[in-house]
């Protein structure tokens, strides 16, 4: 069975209301935020310390997204993948008790979050994982480590490509990890439901 490895902002957590107060508290406008990167280079686009923004973040604000729990709950083992600074990452994984096989953040990484360090952490190759997030820049961390990727669907913002294969809930991971999930368009897909049209999926 392929092990999950996930994003966590925007894809287990549903964050962006937290992320982007934080800067607002520090008189940034809202719409200026923008999601899925190293946020010590959102902070820096946007003119404002990483201590700054670190000490106005909510830490108990953001929720994981509905059946992201139950999810995790029938993994037997998963990793974490993340631009998120380890300070709030390891917060949020402590008080929302997950504990996954490997989490890494922004500081392990040097710059942009990579997943050939999380594989060689969990001990996997790239042909035994897949990687499941929800922006453009994890869509392409899954193809430069050679992975296969599943775009967090249940995320409304989250946008699909090409021949993306989309998740329209958390549940709908569980059969994708066996070897079989739906690859119709975002809007056509039912929560938690086997859709019409579905293909055997396989691992490039």
């Amino acid at each position: 069975m392929l092990v999950p490895i996930f994003d966590l902002d925007g894809t287990l957590l549903d964050s962006d209301a937290a992320l982007t107060g934080a800067f607002v508290a520090l008189g940034v406008p809202a719409e200026s935020v923008t999601f899925g990167h190293v946020v010590a280079d959102e902070c820096a686009r946007l003119g404002v310390s990483l201590e700054a923004f670190l000490e106005a973040y909510d830490h108990g604000a953001a929720l994981p997204f509905p059946g992201v729990e139950e999810m995790l709950a029938a993994l037997s083992r998963w990793g974490l993948c993340s631009n998120k600074h380890s300070s709030s990452g390891r917060t949020e994984l402590a008080r929302l008790g997950w504990k996954p096989a490997a989490a890494l953040f922004s500081e392990d990484f040097g710059g942009p979050k990579r997943l050939d360090l999380v594989l060689a952490t969990l001990g996997l190759d790239a042909a035994e994982a897949v990687f499941v997030g929800d922006t453009d820049h994890d869509r392409s961390c899954a193809a430069d480590a050679g992975m296969a990727f599943a775009l967090a669907g249940w995320n409304p913002r989250a946008t699909p490509r090409g021949n993306d294969t989309v998740l329209a809930h958390p549940a709908d991971l569980l059969p994708l990890l066996a070897g079989a999930t739906s690859s119709q368009p975002i809007d056509k897909l039912q929560p938690g439901r086997t859709q019409p049209g579905v293909r055997r999926w396989r691992p490039p």
